[in-house]
Parts: structure tokens; sequence; C-alpha cells
């Protein structure tokens, strides 16, 4: 039986973080706790979002927490639920990147739901037990990579280190505010792999076998478009039209994978578990290439016209071309050259094979992956 859902309330264009009160009031909201982190804040990209809060026909009384880590632990989650309580706070703004959003939702949960947080984990059969209690969310994204701005999921390193994915309709943000100008600052490097994480969401959930029509629409729109401009967006953060551009491929992506995602992110998820300060959307691309060539390989008919039709959005002559496609792209946006050089050794396999069997995203890749076809995998990707 296909499920297709899409709940979220968007708002997407320059300057849209302006109608911050507005989406307060209509959700709810009076009190907010504004979950980012220290490069926002530095950035200056926290202070647009705080004068719009502040604006004097509905300023709201604001309590901050700004120290999410790259790769949002329960730990983290923990202290800004004191802060939550502390302040009486009755929602949530979250201002930053994929890690910001997904510790805001990981807030939601901890704050209104009893005991740990592995106890709501996919994997541990925990979906059913996030209920509507959650704490209201709304999203801005200052980055154009995980889209966790309108889906249902969040990836937190739980207090046994393993990082994990929390999945219900509930976390959906109650408001995605999606400003392409609050990227215009972004460093290259950050463009280059959080863009890499937009366009392998929508690669991964256009290949997926699950039968949803409406996400392959938008994950085969949102790869032409980030396959079009993430070099644009790379070399010139001014562009304002490659921002707004990626910041729609980021955005379709999250949409469209609902479908469910793939040994990408399975191999991600548990090598970022083991090695948390590896960047998510930098991992994604380097296994890219090794997990389209072993899902190339099925002899399902279906799989082999998806990957002609992905590589007609990126502009490819044959499906055959896309795992070098992959690899000339991350060449060219200054991406690493394999997992080698961020200092990946061979004696981890073992770990990160386990890690990624038992990954919620295993079972919906394509192909069902061994744990002999992931060892070829991250041999491909060093």
């Amino acid at each position: 039986m296909a499920f297709i859902n899409y709940v979220t309330q968007i708002q997407f264009d320059f300057g849209a973080v302006r109608l911050l009160p507005q989406e307060c009031a209509r959700v709810g909201i009076t009190r907010p706790l504004v979950v980012t982190d220290a490069g926002v804040r530095a950035a200056g990209v926290l202070d647009k979002a705080l004068a719009a809060l502040q604006a004097p026909q509905g300023a709201l009384p604001v309590t901050v927490f700004d120290q999410t880590p790259s790769n949002p632990t329960e730990a983290a989650v923990r202290v800004a639920v004191q802060l939550y309580h502390a302040h009486q706070c009755d929602g949530l703004i979250a201002v930053g990147g994929g890690s910001a959003i997904d510790c805001a939702k990981g807030i939601a949960i901890a704050a209104t739901h009893p005991g740990p947080l592995v106890h709501y984990a996919t994997i541990e059969g925990g979906s059913p037990r996030i209920t509507d209690k959650v704490a209201p969310v709304i999203a801005v994204p200052t980055t154009s990579g995980t889209g966790s701005e309108v889906a249902r999921g969040a990836i937190l390193i739980v207090e046994d280190q393993r990082k994990l994915g929390f999945h219900s309709w509930h976390l959906v943000p109650r408001a995605a505010i999606c400003d392409p100008e609050l990227t215009l600052g972004l460093p290259p490097g950050l463009t280059a792999a959080t863009g890499m994480d937009a366009i392998a969401h929508c690669m991964e959930t256009f290949m997926s076998a699950a039968f949803n029509p409406p996400a392959d629409g938008i994950a085969l729109d949102g790869l032409a478009r980030g396959w079009a401009h993430i070099e644009a967006a790379t070399r010139d953060g001014q562009n304002r039209t490659a921002r707004l551009q990626m910041m729609s491929a980021s955005m379709q992506g999250a949409l469209a994978f609902q479908k469910g995602l793939g040994c990408v992110h399975s191999l991600s998820h548990s090598l970022g578990g083991l090695s948390p300060h590896l960047h998510h959307g930098t991992l994604n691309a380097l296994f890219l290439p090794a997990v389209v060539a072993f899902n190339a390989a099925s002899p399902s008919v279906q799989q082999e016209r998806r990957m002609e039709r992905m590589a007609q959005a990126m502009g490819l002559e044959r499906a055959g071309d896309i795992p070098a496609a992959l690899r000339d792209m991350n060449a060219r946006l200054g991406l690493p050259a394999g997992l080698a050089a961020l200092g990946v050794k061979p004696a981890q396999f073992d770990a990160v094979i386990r890690g990624a069997l038992a990954d919620h995203c295993h079972q919906t890749n394509p192909r069902l992956a061994t744990a002999d076809d992931y060892r070829a995998m991250l041999q491909a990707s060093m």
C-alpha cells in the first residue's frame, strides 16, 4: 500500500524570514526557543531572524540555544530542553542547517515525551510512540542540503553513540521559511557539501522502488535544478539565481524522500555515528558514485529506466556515465577525492557495515545490499 502525504506550509522567497511573526501567530507559538549553532550566530544570519521576531508589530519573548553540534546529540537536546522548560517556551524556531533543524525536532520530542530519545528511534519501533504532543517547530534553513525543513525525520546521535533516525508525521515543521538570501554568505566548501547532499536526496529517492509518482516528479526536477546550479552557487556565493535554485533542490529532495533513501545514507549515517566530525553531505557525495553503480547493476527494467531518466536530468548521454560524472563534479567542487582523504581506515569497515545493515535506509534501497556489497562500496569510495 502506497502512502503519500504532503503537509508542510512553505514560504519561499528572498526576504521571507520577515514572515516569522506571522507564522508564529498562525502556528500558535508565543514564547519560542530559537535553536541554532555558533556558526550561524557568528555569521550574523541569526540576527536577521531575531530582528524579524522583534519587529514592533509583533515582538516575541525569545530564548536562544546556540550550541547545536555539527552532528546533533541527545546531550545537546537535553541541555536545550532545560532552557525550553525554564523559560516556559511553547514552540521552537530552528535557524540553521540540517543539524539545527534536526536538533529542534529532537527537542520537540524530548520536551514533551518521557524517557530516553532512543525509545522513539525508528529502528527501535519508536515512530508510533511520537504523538501529536510534540512541540511545534518552525524551520528556517540557512543551507541548501538536508531539506529537513519539510521532512518528517531527524537524525540524532543518542547516548549509546549510535546515529539514529526519528520519523513521524508529527515532526514535520508546521512552517518552512525558505529564504535564499540567508545562504548568500555560505562558504564554498559548505555550499558544495550541502548541495551534494541535496542532489543525493533527489537521486536516492528517485531510485527507490516505492510507488510514489508525485515524489518521483519532484525528485527528478530537483535533481535537474541542483545539478545545473551547484557549481555556480559554489563559485559565486552571491549568485542569487543559483542560491534560489539550490534551495529549491534541497527542499524538493526532502519532499520526495518520504519514498525512502538507500545505501548512500545507510553508509553515511553509520560512518557519521562512528566519526561525528565528518560532514554528512560530504560523505553522501563520496558514497554516491559507488551506490549508483551498485544500483545500476540491478536486472530490473524499471531501475534501468530510472537511471536513464536521471542521466537526462543531468544532461548526460548515457546512464552509465552517471558515476564518473558524480566523481568529476565532486572534484570540480573541491570536495575530498575519497574517504581516505578524510582519515577513514579499512579497519573501520566492519563497524560501518554493521551500522549500515541496521540503518533505517537499508531496506528502501532498490537493491538489497549484503555485507559484502557494502564492503565493495566502501572500498570503491576510498
